[in-house]
């Protein structure tokens, strides 16, 4: 069975990708080809600065006060990246939809991916679960794929850290 990577996957990426933005093309294509997206599209230059745009406009999405800002960030998204559903079986790995036009960009690409995942993973997990670590000094975005749905923090070292800060504020 070939899962759909529009979902957990995909807003994973996002966030790892906002929270450390890549440096250069080469590293960009690199942290998603580890990620496992298949590279046989165009890539250009052009592309770094184009996902580094669209991960500004992805992380409104976390910082989003509000259930319906939040649809409201998302569906600017899905208006500008997303395409008519379409199988594919590109890579020769088994058939897959594609939320996306063929032969786009790493950054049309992206955009797609970024947009219908964060779709996928905000309805079907709760639209409570993409955001900024609760630690005061920490501006990371966390993608809560966890069971309980109950994720403040982006890492157990930030969770550590403010419940000690906690702690010793008893």
């Amino acid at each position: 069975m070939h899962l759909n990577p529009y979902g957990e996957y995909a807003v994973t990426l996002a966030a790892d990708l906002a929270n450390h933005p890549p440096d250069s093309t080469g590293e960009l294509v690199g942290r998603c080809v580890d990620a496992g997206i298949v590279v046989d599209f165009p890539v250009t230059d052009d592309d770094l600065a184009e996902v580094l745009a669209m991960l500004d406009r992805w992380s409104a999405i976390a910082d989003a006060t509000s259930d319906e800002t939040r649809a409201e960030q998302v569906n600017l998204l899905l208006t500008k990246a997303s395409a008519y559903p379409r199988l594919t079986n590109h890579a020769g790995d088994g058939w897959h939809l594609h939320y996306r036009d063929d032969q786009q960009s790493l950054a049309g690409v992206l955009e797609a991916l970024f947009s219908v995942g964060t779709a996928l993973h905000l309805v079907g997990r709760g639209m409570h679960r993409l955001g900024r670590c609760a630690l005061e000094e920490c501006t990371a975005i966390y993608a809560d794929t966890s069971r309980n749905g109950r994720q403040r923090y982006c890492s157990p070292k930030c969770a550590n850290r403010d419940a000690v800060r906690r702690h010793r504020a008893r």
